[in-house]
This record gives structure tokens, C-alpha cells and sequence, in this order.
């Protein structure tokens, strides 16, 4: 089997991408699902852990019953989901190319990361996650800042007076555009890191640019994430054991559909 090495071999600069069609969205999604099955172990742990952080996030919202936090954090938990299925694109290239997909393999690659691009770009979400809940809470509290609610369990009533509905339609939309700008910079700069040797800015520059020129497909996979990511949620967070595995694994294939037909070009 080939030995893939963490980075020093890696192509230099980023690609030549072709413009991504609908065609490729199905395609990179039976791909995406097949890498999975062939190879469930470690987006099956990613997904466990995500999982697992889903319910702690509920555990402290409960704890400190400020629980309009948790909304917040829903919201949010979308925006975190690519860099926890970073792994999956690693076991889908090692597939392509025949070398071992075994979870200590995985785990060396991405120890091996830490010296590279993707803790900018990490740290870079950090910030902008955190001022996304600085923002949200700002919101929460020009609307309903005077509203003797705190615990959205027992108090939901509130959202159906008119200051809650005003408070719900700007927070979808600014968590709306929150949620667009990480996935412009991700989609497409995320795989570009692991699979070139490019700094960060050069990948989220390459990956919006994507987004901007083809914007009915890259949006339309920007919705299906979203609507796949928020189903999954729903029954106590367990659905992201398949769901955040099986888009990690499709969203490197279609950035690898991208890639292969930009190189053809």
C-alpha cells in the first residue's frame, strides 16, 4: 500500500479548480457514502464526539439556565462541523489512493497538522464564532433584554410576541451570514489544506471565489449541509454518527471532482 506522508510532499499552490456543477454535488454524495462504508471507523469516533459535545453543550446550558445560550450554540454548532470531519478527508484521499485508512494513520496525519496552515484558519473561526455569540447575545438583549426570561424551556412563549418574532428574523439573519461566510471559506479551503501545500489565506480566498462564481450549486450544497446537519440534531444529536461522517467524506470528493476536471481543463 502507499504510504502517504503528512506534508512535505504536497503539491505546491493551490490548484487549478474547475466550476462545480449539480451533477458533481450527487456525485460527490454516493462517493461520500460509499468512503463511509468502506471506512466507517474514524467518522464514526468524529461523529461519537460530536456527539458527545452536543450534549454537553445542553448539560451546561441546563446547569446554568441560561438556556437562550443554546440556541445560540445550535445555531452555531453547523459552523464547527467541517473542521470535525477534517479526518473523513483524509480517510477518503488515503481510499483513492489504495494506502491505509487505520484511525492511528489518520490521527498522525492530523497531529502532524499542527505545525501547518489549519490552526490559523482554526483560530481565525475561533474568533469569529465568538463574535458571533457576542452579536447574539446582543440581539437577544436589544429585543428582549426586559423581558423577565431567561430559560427558553418554560418561558418559550415569548418568541411569539412581536419583540421575540423581530429578535428570531434578525437572528437567523446574522447567523445566516455567519453561517455563509465560514462556509465559503471552508467548503473549498479545508480540503485545499490538506491536499496542497498553500498557506490559509490563499485557500479561503481560492474557496470563496468558488462560492461567488457558482453560486446556484455551491449554495445548493450550502442548504443540503445545513438541512442534513440540522435533522441529524434533532433526535438528541445521535444522527450526526452518519451524517457529519458521510458529508466529510462528500465534501472531499467534491473538492477532488474540482480538482481533477480543473487539472484536465
Amino acid at each position: 500500500m502507499e504510504q502517504i506522508q503528512a506534508s512535505p510532499d504536497r503539491p505546491h499552490g493551490p490548484p487549478d479548480l474547475a466550476m462545480p456543477t449539480l451533477a458533481m454535488l450527487r456525485t460527490a454524495l454516493g462517493a461520500g457514502w460509499r468512503d463511509f462504508l468502506a471506512a466507517p471507523t474514524f467518522g464514526l469516533v468524529a461523529g461519537a464526539a460530536c456527539v458527545l459535545a452536543g450534549w454537553v453543550m445542553v448539560a451546561i446550558t441546563a446547569a446554568s439556565g441560561n438556556t437562550f445560550w443554546f440556541v445560540l450554540a445550535v445555531f452555531a454548532f453547523p459552523m464547527a462541523a467541517p473542521f470535525a470531519a477534517f479526518g473523513t478527508y483524509e480517510v477518503s484521499r488515503r481510499l483513492a489512493r489504495g494506502a491505509s485508512t487505520g484511525f492511528k494513520d489518520i490521527l498522525k496525519v492530523l497531529w502532524a497538522e499542527r505545525g501547518g496552515q489549519l490552526p490559523w484558519l482554526n483560530g481565525l473561526m475561533v474568533v469569529v464564532l465568538l463574535f458571533w455569540f457576542f452579536l447574539g447575545h446582543m440581539i437577544f438583549a436589544l429585543f428582549l433584554g426586559l423581558k423577565p426570561m431567561t430559560n427558553i424551556m418554560s418561558s418559550g412563549e415569548v418568541f411569539l410576541s412581536p419583540n421575540g418574532l423581530a429578535m428570531l428574523a434578525m437572528g437567523t439573519f446574522v447567523g445566516g451570514c455567519f453561517a455563509l461566510l465560514f462556509y465559503a471559506v471552508c467548503v473549498i479551503g479545508l480540503p485545499m489544506l490538506l491536499d496542497r501545500d498553500v498557506d490559509y489565506v490563499t485557500a479561503m480566498i481560492r474557496s470563496v471565489g468558488v462560492v461567488i462564481h457558482s453560486p446556484v450549486p455551491m449554495l445548493a450544497w450550502a442548504a443540503l449541509v445545513a438541512v442534513a446537519l440540522f435533522l441529524a440534531m434533532l433526535p438528541g444529536f445521535l444522527g450526526l454518527l452518519l451524517v457529519l461522517p458521510w458529508l466529510g467524506h462528500a465534501s472531499w470528493h467534491l473538492y477532488d471532482q474540482l480538482r481533477q476536471a480543473g487539472a484536465r481543463a
